[in-house]
């Protein structure tokens, strides 16, 4: 029986500290990739933002890009065709609403709630990186958007917003710092698309999730093993939560 762990895991908060540093998470994540376990990012963040981590990582596995946006499995990694877009590093599976089509829809809520929304594509690298307490460099990349709108409420009612986002027929969920405007997907869907990919290989598919948002709950029901983070346990709860991984995979 071919069996196979998939660990898909979130990135802030729970890889990544609130400094943007995985000093003591990386070493965890070494050790199940060198053991055979395929860890999955699947994050809020930009396409470029997670290959600067799998690369620091030294990880080759796909990942799952803003907010379950679209999925990119790197060439031959499963040993079949499937649906999906070929480019030069990729597979790629689309799954949500183009950012040109977001900051459109984005533009019409906020004259029809008059809020004062600000966006990731209202702001300069500098600018963001001021707000969100990033590098320069790393501010670049997050505003590199593909399928995701980060935002914040400035002025105006959140439900009224929250409203006309729903009835734009879009999503939108709460992450650690900003909202997050996307098409009708989600972590929880891009999860089982590449669930269903690796059952394709594996006979006996063992799956855990790691992650401390709201945005990662429809991923943490997709999975066999959740694991959420509580934001009261800071930094040791992401330890210990992947050192429990770590426990039972090894």
């Amino acid at each position: 029986m071919k069996a196979k762990t998939v660990i898909f895991a979130d990135l802030d908060g729970t890889f990544l500290d609130n400094n943007y540093g995985c000093k003591y998470t990386k070493p965890i994540v070494r050790r199940l990739s060198s053991s055979g376990c395929s860890v999955v990012f699947c994050s809020s963040k930009t396409r470029s933002e997670i290959e600067l981590y799998r690369k620091s990582t030294g990880i080759n596995e796909p990942f799952i890009s803003e907010n379950g946006g679209a999925i990119f499995i790197p060439k031959n990694y499963f040993p079949f065709t499937y649906d999906c877009t070929k480019t030069a590093n990729y597979n790629s599976i689309r799954l949500g609403a183009s950012y040109a089509t977001l900051r459109e829809k984005l533009a019409q809520i906020k004259k029809k709630t008059s809020a004062k929304i600000v966006g990731f594509g209202d702001m300069t690298d500098e600018q963001l990186a001021k707000d969100a307490g990033l590098s320069v460099e790393l501010a670049k990349l997050a505003r590199e958007r593909e399928y995701d709108e980060p935002f914040r409420i400035v002025q105006g009612s959140r439900e009224s917003v929250l409203n006309a986002i729903k009835q734009e027929g879009l999503n939108c969920t709460e992450g650690g710092r900003y909202f997050h405007l996307t098409g009708k997907t989600d972590k929880g869907k891009a999860v089982a698309v590449l669930k269903n990919l690796y059952s394709e290989v594996f006979t006996r598919l063992v799956t855990f999730g790691i992650g401390d948002g709201p945005n990662d709950l429809s991923m943490l029901k997709i999975v066999n093993k959740p694991l959420f983070i509580k934001k009261s346990h800071g930094s040791n709860g992401s330890f210990n939560a992947w050192t429990s991984i770590l426990r039972l995979t090894v």
